[in-house]
């Protein structure tokens, strides 16, 4: 597997649910999301402007994704909105197609253009690890069947981790879409824990 054909592995509509462990805090926090995965090919003008943002020749992309969400924690103020789009190109390096640059028109932490670092290790796992100005995010990415796939990641900034991240994500079809929403809200009422 490499890296592009992990990205279309993972088009589709998700449900997301996080569990996010607040460490200097000692407490975690739910939270759900829906997400919407398409796979792009390189000549789409959205991988070819995202290319250029980041000064790459759009030739170097194998291709990539455009990806909105949908979602809500459990400590989310009123109003506070945690809806989103980005676009995913892929630039893998000219010696292994199982790593190289995952370029972002804006990132999860900040919104602000950016370039991560990624590789798949040795289980087919996709591992990112994103620098922005103020903290570094590490993430890993894999599937446990075809319409189940983990996600963790932790942030850290100013010298120590803040936040530890684990999420299940389920691939949806029209068919179990009601059911799944029925559990999400179950799941999303469930109280945060208070330690670890």
């Amino acid at each position: 597997m490499d890296g592009l054909t992990f990205f279309q592995n993972s088009a589709g509509k998700w449900r997301s649910q996080r569990t996010t462990h607040h460490l200097p805090f000692r407490r975690a926090e739910t939270g759900g999301s829906d997400i919407q995965v398409e796979t792009l090919t390189k000549e789409n003008p959205k991988i070819i402007e995202i290319c250029q943002m980041h000064s790459f020749d759009p030739e170097l992309s194998v291709g990539g994704s455009y990806v909105t969400w949908d979602g809500a924690m459990q400590w989310d103020k009123e109003n506070e909105d945690h809806k989103g789009e980005t676009v995913f190109a892929l630039i893998p390096t000219s010696e292994n197609p199982r790593q190289g640059k995952l370029l972002r028109e804006r990132g999860y932490a900040e919104i602000v253009p950016v370039a991560g670092e990624y590789y798949l290790d040795h289980e087919d796992a996709l591992v990112l690890t994103t620098e922005y100005e103020t903290m570094t995010i590490h993430e890993r990415f894999w599937f446990v069947s075809d319409d189940i796939r983990l996600r963790t990641s932790t942030v850290k900034r100013f010298g120590g981790f803040n936040t530890a991240t684990f999420c299940i994500e389920v691939r949806e079809t029209e068919d179990d879409q009601t059911s799944n929403q029925k559990n999400s809200q179950t799941l999303l009422s469930t109280p945060a824990i208070t330690g670890w």
